[in-house]
């Protein structure tokens, strides 16, 4: 079973694709009442037409959430025009506290993707709060980010999104690490095709995307939600996806004691391997502001 805990318009939408996959039953958990059971039939309505045979319920108690093999953390505050993710820390800590605290009760087995934002400083609040192992602790930020970034490749190169093949590591904020050397068109190395002049152009629109989306719709969703989705694939059918998501460093990049998005192997227990990847200065520099953003975060938390 997978649970989603908020089922606001992100846990919403997630729930929706990943029901649509027809990867497991579904439990939706949201402190408004009738929000999630609401959710819930709606996404059971389009699932009976299309002929997907998955459960999903909705409630307002976590102890609905027992035994859940995935849980998909996205209750707290979004944001809002003209405001970055750290300006959500101090109001989503204490709710993203209390919300782990449920599912470290109720699902002691779970692997936990966080999703409220600042994500990478709430993912540290929610291994903390649920007392999990490191490794069954995972923050989506890397899979929208890279989705972001094909998007902007795409529009800039006129080519298929297929043809793309590419990486973005680092802080899940305005600290993100496009890496355009690791990144192809077809195989042909995107350091061929644009100069540097022209790939710093596509970072800096790759970091500007989202609050391009909120300040027109107020809020970004559909995107996440597919991020959300494959993650929750992968561990939910043991695929052991390579994948860029935000996971506890053990000296690996000359960090530790935090969560950063980097590439790494999701199956059924987690995280399963971090890849190290050699970054030269300036990537280096930008990947470590992240981290220091971060820590920032952490150092700024309230009592947990």
């Amino acid at each position: 079973m997978i649970g989603f805990v908020g089922a606001g318009r992100v846990g919403a939408q997630a729930a929706l694709e990943v029901a649509s996959l027809g990867v497991d039953d579904l439990i939706l958990v949201d402190i408004v009442p009738g929000l999630a059971e609401g959710e819930a039939l709606d996404i059971s309505h389009k699932l009976s037409e299309a002929g997907v045979d998955v459960s999903v319920t909705g409630s307002s108690d976590y102890s609905s959430i027992a035994g859940a093999d995935v849980v998909v953390i996205t209750a707290g505050l979004a944001r809002k025009p003209g405001m970055t993710r750290m300006d959500l820390l101090g109001k989503n800590a204490g709710i993203v506290a209390s919300v782990a605290k449920e599912v470290g009760k109720y699902a002691p087995d779970a692997v936990a993707i966080t999703v409220t934002n600042p994500m990478d400083v709430m993912n540290y609040v929610v291994q903390k709060a649920t007392g999990f192992p490191a490794a069954r602790v995972v923050g989506m930020g890397g899979v929208l980010d890279l989705s972001r970034f094909k998007h902007v490749l795409s529009l800039r190169l006129g080519v298929s999104r297929s043809s793309i093949m590419a990486l973005v590591i680092g802080e899940h904020g305005e600290n993100m690490v496009p890496l355009a050397r690791y990144t192809s068109i077809g195989g042909v190395p995107l350091t061929s095709i644009l100069d540097g002049k022209q790939i710093e152009e596509t970072i800096q629109s790759t970091r500007q995307v989202a609050i391009d989306v909120i300040s027109k719709k107020g809020a970004t969703v559909d995107a996440p939600g597919n991020a959300i989705a494959r993650m929750v694939k992968a561990v939910a059918w043991d695929r052991h996806d390579v994948l860029p998501a935000s996971t506890f460093l053990d000296g690996q990049y000359g960090v530790s004691g935090l969560g950063i998005g980097v590439p790494l192997m999701l199956g059924a227990k987690g995280v399963e391997k971090v890849y190290e990847l050699a970054l030269d200065e300036g990537e280096r520099v930008q990947f470590m502001k992240g981290v220091e953003t971060i820590r920032e975060g952490i150092a700024a938390l309230p009592p947990l």
